[in-house]
């Protein structure tokens, strides 16, 4: 049966009018509410000594000493000034106001109040019509190509500073993706994966590594090849030590697969870092012949960043060729070596000085747009790269566009563009010009989507807690914030004036007073002018 309503459209119509017509009455209605309990109270003065009542107030308030004041304005500081360094805390840390936050979930819906259109305004058609926003690939977190080891690295990182590089979330995430990487077939699980499956679950460090040495004992024969990966990942804290034991996972790893491919790319990483980068690379391309399909695993990153180290920049312009694709996901790497490999051929001869008189180059003009189109896919990778913010250890999950690919990529290719000479300086003098050809970052984009607004609640959770969350676009300072700081200066400037000028701030506070209440006065004698006194009297009598 069809919806009635459906076949009647004029009543919808009606009462979405309705709606509208009553949300736009009731903010009137509360306008005319008010009025009207204000000449309630002005025609009942009388009868309710109001008159006496503020006299006794005044009377009461003359006696008061200007310590009283001076306690009151700076009881008065104090609490605002608590209230602004919470504020600012909260913000810091949440990236919004908390009295805002409050505001907007308790109490608007008690108020009628809906939440604001202005977004779906956004991508309306030509017709008027909302369209949905586009899916953004780039709210998705992924692996980190290029994640460290954990107890070569890591571990060694929180030994030296105390600190832990890596929060509970990412390693949570590290750990779901172990679990479905490596257990393959559920109901063809062998006695050691079901341990493997527990060990990649365990919150302790220790106890996953208890766990794996239990599902090697259970079978001498046919050892688990998960077990070793898992020990070369978090027991060994050498490079080397982590290399032999990926070597002994490759020969239990049989014919699975995703085992083969993890282990094999990282004994390319572990060749890469022990210095046998030719050895490193051959590894990767093999490994990307021999299973084209699994691109995304983004094995290719890997390879760019080994070929710059061998400053094979043909080789790596022939990967980009095929990777920097219109239907491909673009990464922070991909669309800054692009940059850099075009910053390289003109940066040892630029000069901005140069470059202003005489206009830039077709080749400098490539260079120069090749860098905002990297900056507008990641804004946050360029202070890195010119360390104006301090770098610390990449997490094992990235967010694409977010800080936490930015870290990533600026920990391993930093050095890469410190190598190619001048490419930093042309990156310093043409970076910022990316902002201006955005009209407005949150509602349009250049060449990709326009920025994502859920990279900053995501990095805080991949980031550590001491590191400070780069934000993009910058977020002004909530009103409150404003609010707060402006209220605590100025009862501090009042207690302050009041302590040492008593006599002085007692004349400017009746004049301050006489003067805020004198247009009520002038509209009390106006009314009892206009409206004869007998319709008082008989009114108040009433």
């Amino acid at each position: 049966m069809e919806d009635s309503t459906g076949n009647n459209p004029q009543s919808v119509g009606f009462t979405e009018k309705l709606k509208s017509w009553l949300s736009w009455s009731w903010t009137y209605i509360c306008f005319i509410w008010f009025g009207m309990v204000l000449i309630m109270i002005y025609v009942l003065r009388s009868p309710l000594k109001l008159q006496e009542s503020f006299t006794s107030a005044s009377v009461f308030l003359n006696t008061l000493t200007p310590k009283f004041y001076v306690a009151l304005t700076g009881t008065s500081s104090l609490i605002s000034g608590l209230i602004l360094i919470f504020e600012w805390w909260y913000f810091r840390k949440y990236g919004t106001s908390f009295i805002e936050q409050v505001s907007v979930s308790h109490l608007r819906p008690l108020l009628g109040g809906v939440e604001s259109s202005s977004t779906s305004g956004l991508f309306s058609s030509v017709n008027g019509d909302a369209e949905p926003r586009p899916s953004v690939s780039e709210c998705k977190v992924w692996r980190n190509p290029l994640n460290l080891f954990r107890g070569a690295e890591y571990s060694r990182y929180t030994w030296v500073t105390g600190k832990e590089p890596l929060t509970y979330y990412d390693m949570n995430l590290s750990a779901q993706d172990h679990q479905t990487f490596f257990t393959g077939d559920t109901q063809q699980l062998r006695p050691e994966d079901a341990v493997m499956q527990k060990a990649w679950r365990e919150r302790n460090p220790q106890a996953r590594i208890r766990a794996a040495y239990q599902a090697i004992e259970m079978n001498h024969e046919c050892r688990c090849a998960a077990a070793y990966v898992l020990l070369a990942e978090e027991e060994a804290t050498t490079i080397t030590e982590a290399e032999r034991l990926f070597k002994q996972a490759l020969k239990s790893a049989g014919k699975d697969v995703n085992l083969l491919v993890y282990i094999k790319r990282r004994l390319a990483m572990c060749a890469r870092k022990l210095g046998r980068i030719k050895e490193a690379v051959k590894m990767m391309r093999d490994l990307m012949k021999e299973f084209p399909l699994l691109g995304m695993l983004n094995i290719h990153e890997n390879l760019l960043e080994a070929l710059l180290e061998l400053q094979a920049y043909a080789d790596v312009q022939a990967v980009l060729a095929k990777y920097d694709d219109i239907s491909l996901p673009k990464s922070a790497t991909i669309c800054y070596t692009s940059a850099l490999l075009k910053a390289r051929a003109v940066s040892d001869k630029f000069s901005p000085e140069a470059a202003s008189r005489r206009g830039l180059s077709t080749a400098e003009m490539n260079a120069v747009e090749a860098i905002h189109r990297a900056v507008e896919f990641n804004p946050h990778v360029p202070k890195y790269l010119l360390e104006m913010k301090s770098l610390i250890l990449p997490p094992e999950h990235i967010l694409k566009r977010g800080d936490s690919e930015a870290v990533a990529y600026a920990f391993f290719h930093l050095q890469h563009w410190k190598r190619a000479e001048g490419a930093l300086n042309l990156l310093h003098c043409t970076w910022e010009g990316t902002f201006r050809i955005i009209p407005y970052p949150l509602e349009k984009g250049h060449l990709f989507y326009p920025y994502p607004g859920c990279t900053e609640t995501a990095d805080r959770e991949l980031l550590p807690s001491f590191h400070e969350v780069s934000v993009y676009p910058k977020k002004e300072l909530p009103f409150f914030i404003l609010f707060t700081a402006g209220l605590c200066s100025f009862t501090a400037m009042l207690a302050m004036l009041t302590h040492q000028f008593p006599e002085l701030m007692g004349v400017f506070a009746k004049a301050f007073f006489s003067t805020l209440f004198a247009p009520l006065g002038f509209f009390a004698d106006k009314m009892e002018s206009f409206m004869p006194s007998s319709f008082w009297h008989q009114l108040t009598r009433i």
